[in-house]
């Protein structure tokens, strides 16, 4: 049976993650220490006591739940022979996804996703923003809604979730008339998301300059595994590629449905979620209800998802 690893994104984050993970590996303590100590941090403390607020922070945020994911990836891996046909994560996830292919170390996409952070809230300039969920209207709807809102302030589809969840992203004005429209052609739901930039929009361009720069000072490497990227939903190996895939991703829409739909089309049958929640997985069985899927956040999911398996 084909399978597929995926990694979540920002929001998944909770207080007391990936715990369990460190307190029972010294490797994972000493990959968390050292991320501190290199950027005079304290994220670990921030991901066992808190407080929420800083956990949000997006520049902790990112760097918390990559650590959660290649951790539960690695107890997974001592426990279980599965290698992947493809590896996908949902935005910052595919940073994550991207260490599972061996492209980066987990110290490098640790800096590279805290300087990402850093730069998705520090390249808005000021402009009031918003994100928003639309939940049920199709795809194609979301995005002409978009287009016709966008005579009021900018407003795009950036997160195609769900066939029926699309998150779109952009100047506060753009948003809240996009909101609105949405609620008048039928949706069941527009929920304000609680952000720290337009993500995913040209507001935020500079981010992707700014992370391509970063970027150079890494030695990427050509990955074992195809990386099925959000900016294409399709699948990556070659080290100069998926570099210039992840600088276009922040200002580039999240191809989540395309990318499971063309995991699918290839033989995946079954997916493991690894990192904090089950976000995924909640998404991918709205998007095909005939795929094997399971999750895996703390230790005790480990042992349960080998057995499952077998």
């Amino acid at each position: 049976m084909k399978t597929a690893f995926v990694f979540p994104g920002q929001g998944a984050q909770y207080i007391g993650m990936a715990m369990d993970f460190i307190q029972s590996d010294p490797h994972n303590l000493e990959v968390i220490d050292a991320f501190d100590k290199e950027h005079q941090t304290n994220l670990k403390q921030v991901m066992q006591e808190g407080p929420e607020e800083s956990l949000k922070q997006t520049s902790y945020t990112q760097p918390a739940i990559l650590f959660h994911s290649i951790a539960a990836l690695r107890r997974f891996q001592a426990h279980s022979k599965i290698v992947p046909s493809y590896v996908a994560g949902h935005s910052l996830g595919e940073f994550s996804a991207v260490v599972a292919s061996g492209i980066l170390t987990t110290a490098e996409a640790m800096h590279l996703v805290h300087k990402r952070g850093e730069y998705m809230i520090k390249a808005n300039a000021g402009i009031p923003f918003a994100m928003s969920a639309i939940i049920g209207l199709d795809a194609q709807k979301v995005v002409d809604i978009c287009t016709e809102a966008s005579s009021t302030g900018l407003v795009q589809a950036v997160n195609f979730n769900t066939p029926i969840q699309t998150v779109i992203s952009g100047t506060a004005e753009g948003v809240a008339a996009a909101g609105e429209l949405a609620k008048s052609k039928g949706a069941k739901r527009v929920l304000p998301l609680i952000v720290g930039g337009p993500f995913h929009t040209p507001l935020i361009a500079k981010a992707s300059l700014w992370l391509h720069e970063e970027m150079k000072a890494l030695s990427f490497r050509d990955g074992t595994i195809p990386v099925v990227s959000n900016y294409d939903a399709l699948p990556c190996m070659d080290a100069a590629k998926e570099r210039e895939k992840l600088a276009k991703q922040i200002i580039s829409p999240v191809r989540w449905v395309e990318s499971v739909e063309f995991m699918v089309a290839q033989g995946v049958q079954r997916f493991i979620e690894f990192g904090p929640q089950k976000v995924l997985c909640g998404m991918i069985k709205n998007i095909n209800k005939e795929v094997e899927l399971f999750s895996i956040d703390k230790i005790e999911d480990v042992d349960a998802v080998v057995s499952a398996i077998r």
